[in-house]
Formats: structure tokens, C-alpha cells, sequence
């Protein structure tokens, strides 16, 4: 009968599928993701109730006496008594412990170092695990897409390789390294735009009674940049020194922005290699130049002395334009300030609109003087420069993160813009006023970030300064209201003639623009600079000097200069509704009208191809032959 009933028993468990079991397959096919750590749970209390088994066992060898025939006997007799019953309890305890830790950690090693190697199944299933998961998920960054949000236009991803290792992947590895940053350097945007938890991995308990963690941070982010515009601003100023920005006057939104030299993010393995980059002091390729280095505007910082006289009033202002040697003198015994001819480019009484597009040095430095130091560090602040009393100070302002217009601080702390200043104090004279109207002296510390954002706001349709922002569904946000909406027009007018009209000095842009109905405004701008010499080795060419320090003269390695010319042009387009605020700097490449406009026209027409100034202006698609054919059948 017995038997009977065990071989039904048997015959009843060989029938079950142990494999519907398993925890991966339960509740239809749900995985059990807090299994793992329910087991660490269990482990954790064993392990607690083991311990405190041990602990009791301890203390009880000391109460005395255990047995009844053990209270008439000598001390000596209980004390090796007690002994012997202790050290046999715990050789037992000993024995359990022993056992139970080597299972328990040798099951720990086998899954940890060899099931890991060579167990399919083993990997299958830790994918599970939602620790596993949920550790790997927060070291891993989202996919950093393209203004388009198409993946197929992604800046920043994640590629399995041949050997199965997952890498970062940068399609635009040279054009966007200065942007995203280096993880051993300064941080850039691959560094902040996701957000990093310090302790990332969760704890059993944790996994094991909360239904649902907070969702992580490192999801997709959608930047602002456009990935083929940016591409093309690499093309156009490969083989040459200097920076492209395009900004959208409207929004704030960067569409593009490069410096060269650059760098391959793929070159930077490790701290030597870093290091030899930055050791580079002639190309600098870790430099942005758009963001960071000083130039000389030029004539292109007329377009800022205009803004500030239309603020105050001035936009009908008649001044004289003299010929040499006399031309506009600032003070008695002043040095005089001529026109780039050396004389007056239009000699006589004329206003800003004759003065802008001649780009008249006399007129501007008149200007300058006419609306007086106040007025101009007021301007300045409105504008995002820095209005300071010395040269001296001019080089202490640092970077000027508040500009930007993002989510969090540490973003804008990345990319933050080196502070341009200009110097408004009582100590500098008059003439050295003029020149910073004109775009020269004092007024040298501008980057081609800022004089983008000063483009930006004839630009406007409001007048507005918007902030500038890298993140695509960032809000927009006003940086200052600078002029009414009436005057940014007419200075958007009195910019076209710079490239319409006969004598303006950025004609060209409007040669190349032919055809395609985008109207321009701009300004050219040719700034001289003194700029180190280097040697063959990159290094700074020196000679030998003496100077007196306390009275001893001593010799030390001066740095050679040489005088440089820079290529500028600003520009926004299309005049009716400007979409694209353009500042371009080339070193050393001459007039503005040479390098820098030629660019700046390439540019424009290849937003107008993406369809960044609106559709009216991208081009339309070839008709195919046959549907030529076809509708002239029809006719």
C-alpha cells in the first residue's frame, strides 16, 4: 500500500515543469526583478541569526553552574568541566560556521569570477537583476541628439564594438570637441548636461519595498546645435585661426559655434595626452576662441557704439568728418584719429547711417566722446561687457557664466564666456575714449561670442538682448531690453547698407547672396593687434632685455611681437526677420571685407540650405525629368 502511494507521489512530481518555475517565469512571464535582492535579505538575516546563535552560546559558558552534581565539586573540577562542555559546543558552532561560510562564499566567488566567463545563462539573467540594472543605467549617459532630435543626427552616443565593448561615440569628434570637453580637462557639455548620482547603486531593502525609483537623470538631451551647420563652419575655417558663432537673434538658440584649431576627442586616452595638447601654446586647440579669447573688434564694435547712441537719444547726431593732418583731435595737444585712408573717408557734416557703412573711425570716435563715459559703461552692462575704471582690472573679470540661459548652474559654468570689458574710468583721456568707439584701444578685450550677442540685437524684432542657451527645450529668456522695437529697425536698415549700397564696405556678401532674396546686414571690421612671434617648435620667440628691479638691472626673456591683422565681419540675415546672428574672426587674414564677409555669406546660404532662415529661403528640390516631361505632355 505504501508503495503504491510513494511511486503516485513520484509520478506526480515528474510531471511538473520545474522550468515553469524558475523565478524569471512566474506570473505570466514576468521577470521577478527583486528576487536577488529578497536572497540578500535572507542571507543578511541567517548570517544576523548565526551570529547571534554564536553570541549566546558564548555567554553561557559563563553562568555556573550547568548541572546539579556539579555544585559540591571542587572549583578545579568545575572550571575544567565548564571548559570541556564550551570548547565542545563551539568546536560544534565552529564546525556549522565554517561550512555554511565556505558554501555561502564560495557560491559568492563561482558566481562572481568564473559563472561571469563562462556561464550563458548566468549572463542572460544578471541583465535582470534590477541593481545590475539600475547601477549600469546611471553610469551610462543618454544620447545627446542635434537640434533635429533625430537620432540619425546625434552628436553623442553609445556603439557596441567588434570585441563587445560598449564606447562613447562622437560623429563630430574634431567639430564639437571644444563644446563637449575632455573627462580628464575641463568639463564641458558631456560632463553636465547629465546629471551624475554619487551613490548610483540602491540598496535590497530598498529595491525590495519600493515598487518604482525615481526615473534617472541620464536620459537623452536635444541641444540647439544644428549638426550639419556646425559641420560646415569646420570646413570653412579649416587651414585658417579663428572663430564662427551663430546665434538665433530671436531665441537665444546657438545653431553653431567653432574655433580652430580643434581637436579629436579620440586623441585624449590619457593625462599625457592631455597634457601635450595644452603644451601646445601656438595652436592652443583646447582653446575656445569663440568663447574665451580676446581680440580686437575693430570697426565691428561700431555696430555697439551705434546701439549705445540710439539709447540715448542720438540716432540723428550730425558730426564732421576733417581731413588730415588735422582730422578729429579729441583734446588740445591730443593725437589726431583719421579715417582708415589716413584722411576722411567722407570730409564734411554727416550722420550714423553715411558713417556706418563707410565705417568712418572719425565719426565713431566723436561719437564715442559726444555720449561720454557713462553712457558707455552703461551701454556696456546692459549688453553683458564690463564696464571697468582701469586697464589693470580690464584682465581680472574672469568668465561670465551668468550670460547664459540654462537649467542648472554647472553647464553654464562649462561653456561660460571669457568676461569682454571695456575701461570707462576718469584716469583714461579722451582719446583713448575715441579709439574704444571705434573698436580699438581699450575696447580690446571682445570675444567673438560677445559680438555675436551685440549683432544679435538690432536683430531682434523687440530689441531685446536674449540670453544665450545650448539646450533646446530651455525656455527663451530676455537679457535686457536695449532699444524700442522701432529703433532696432532702422538700425537693421542702416546695417544693409553696409552690404546693399554703393561705398559699403561689406558689398560682397550681397554679390554672393544673388538670386536668393536673403537680405543682409553687417558690419566689416579690421583690427590690428600685437601678437606673439613663434618658433618652428611652437614655442614663443624671446630676445634678450635689461630692466632695473630696486635699482639692480637685470636681464630677462622678452616675448617677440609682431603686428597682426584680423579679418572680422558681423552680420544678420534675413533682414526682414533675421533668424541667424553671425560673428566670424580669422587671424591674421587681412581686411574684413577679404576673409571674414566671404564666410560670414557662406554661412547665411547654408542656413538658408537647411532651412534655418525659413522656408521661403531653403531651395527647393530638382523636378526630375520625367515628371518635366510629363507636365508639359499635360500642356
Amino acid at each position: 500500500m505504501r508503495t503504491g502511494i510513494e511511486m503516485t507521489i513520484l509520478l506526480f512530481f515528474l510531471q511538473i515543469n520545474w522550468e515553469k518555475l524558475r523565478p524569471e517565469n512566474l506570473f505570466g512571464g514576468q521577470i521577478l526583478e527583486r528576487t536577488p535582492a529578497g536572497l540578500s535579505v535572507v542571507y543578511l538575516i541567517g548570517l544576523t541569526v548565526l551570529v547571534g546563535f554564536l553570541l549566546i552560546s558564548f555567554s553561557s559558558s559563563f553562568r555556573h553552574p550547568k548541572f546539579n552534581f556539579e555544585r559540591d565539586l571542587p572549583k578545579e573540577v568545575k572550571r575544567k568541566l565548564t571548559k570541556t562542555v564550551t570548547d565542545r559546543s563551539l568546536r560544534i558552532w565552529q564546525f556549522v560556521f565554517i561550512t555554511l561560510a565556505f558554501t555561502v562564499f564560495g557560491f559568492h566567488v563561482y558566481w562572481a569570477v568564473f559563472a561571469e566567463k563562462d556561464g550563458g545563462r548566468f549572463q542572460e539573467l544578471s541583465n535582470r537583476d534590477l541593481r545590475t540594472r539600475r547601477a549600469a543605467s546611471s553610469q551610462l549617459r543618454g544620447w545627446m541628439l542635434d537640434r533635429s532630435g533625430k537620432l540619425v543626427n546625434a552628436l553623442a552616443y553609445y556603439k557596441r564594438q567588434t570585441d563587445g565593448d560598449i564606447v562613447r561615440t562622437y560623429p563630430l569628434d574634431r567639430e564639437m570637441a571644444q563644446l563637449l570637453g575632455t573627462e580628464l580637462g575641463t568639463p564641458g557639455l558631456e560632463r553636465t548636461l547629465y546629471a551624475q548620482k554619487a551613490d548610483p547603486m540602491p540598496e535590497s531593502w530598498e529595491v525590495l519595498t519600493k515598487i518604482k525609483r525615481d526615473d534617472d537623470t541620464q536620459r537623452d538631451v536635444r541641444i540647439t546645435i544644428d549638426r550639419d551647420l556646425q559641420t560646415y563652419l569646420a570646413k570653412e575655417l579649416d587651414g585658417k585661426t579663428g572663430a564662427i558663432v551663430v546665434l538665433n537673434p530671436q531665441t537665444g538658440e546657438v545653431l553653431g559655434i567653432y574655433s580652430n584649431p580643434s581637436f579629436s576627442l579620440g586623441d585624449i586616452k590619457d593625462a599625457n595626452d592631455l597634457h601635450r595638447l595644452e603644451r601646445d601654446k601656438k595652436s592652443r586647440p583646447l582653446l575656445s576662441r569663440a568663447l574665451r579669447e580676446y581680440y580686437v573688434p575693430g570697426s565691428t564694435f561700431k555696430a555697439f557704439t551705434m546701439i549705445n547712441a540710439f539709447r540715448n537719444g542720438k540716432q540723428n547726431i550730425q558730426l564732421d568728418g576733417k581731413p588730415a593732418p588735422e582730422c578729429y583731435t579729441p583734446f588740445r595737444g591730443s593725437r589726431a584719429i583719421c579715417d582708415a585712408d589716413g584722411s576722411c573717408e567722407i570730409c564734411g557734416t554727416f550722420g550714423i547711417p553715411d558713417a556706418f557703412r563707410i565705417s568712418s573711425n572719425q565719426f565713431f570716435s566723436q561719437l564715442a566722446v559726444n555720449l561720454g563715459r557713462e553712457k558707455l559703461g552703461e551701454t556696456a552692462g546692459l549688453v553683458g561687457i564690463q564696464a571697468v575704471d582701469t586697464p589693470a582690472e580690464a584682465t581680472t573679470q574672469g568668465f561670465f557664466p551668468g550670460i547664459w540661459n540654462v537649467s542648472n548652474s554647472r553647464i553654464a559654468g562649462a561653456i561660460a564666456p571669457a568676461r569682454s570689458t571695456v575701461v570707462t574710468g576718469s584716469k583714461i583721456s579722451l582719446y583713448d575714449l575715441g579709439l574704444e568707439g571705434m573698436g580699438q584701444g581699450y575696447a580690446g578685450q571682445m570675444t567673438p561670442f560677445q559680438m555675436a550677442l551685440i549683432a544679435s540685437i538690432p536683430a531682434n524684432m523687440q530689441g531685446n538682448l536674449m540670453k544665450p542657451k545650448i539646450e533646446y527645450d530651455q525656455p527663451p529668456q530676455i537679457f535686457g531690453k536695449i532699444v524700442s522695437p522701432q529703433q532696432a529697425a532702422t538700425m537693421r536698415d542702416i546695417m544693409a547698407t553696409v552690404t546693399e549700397e554703393s561705398g559699403g564696405t561689406g558689398r560682397v556678401v550681397a554679390a554672393k547672396l544673388a538670386g536668393t532674396g536673403i537680405r543682409v546686414g553687417g558690419k566689416t571690421g579690421t583690427a590690428e593687434k600685437l601678437a606673439p612671434v613663434y618658433n618652428a617648435d611652437g614655442t614663443i620667440k624671446t630676445v634678450k632685455k635689461k630692466r632695473r628691479v630696486n635699482g639692480i638691472l637685470t636681464e630677462y626673456d622678452a616675448p617677440v611681437l609682431a603686428k597682426r591683422v584680423d579679418s572680422w565681419f558681423i552680420s544678420i540675415a534675413p533682414l526682414e526677420n533675421p533668424q541667424v546672428a553671425i560673428a566670424v574672426v580669422v587671424e591674421g587674414a587681412g581686411q574684413g571685407a577679404r576673409t571674414a564677409a566671404p564666410i560670414a555669406a557662406d554661412v547665411i546660404l547654408k542656413a538658408g540650405e537647411l532651412g534655418l532662415l525659413g522656408d521661403q529661403y531653403k531651395p527647393k528640390a530638382p523636378v526630375p525629368q520625367a515628371e518635366r516631361k510629363k507636365k508639359k505632355k499635360k500642356k
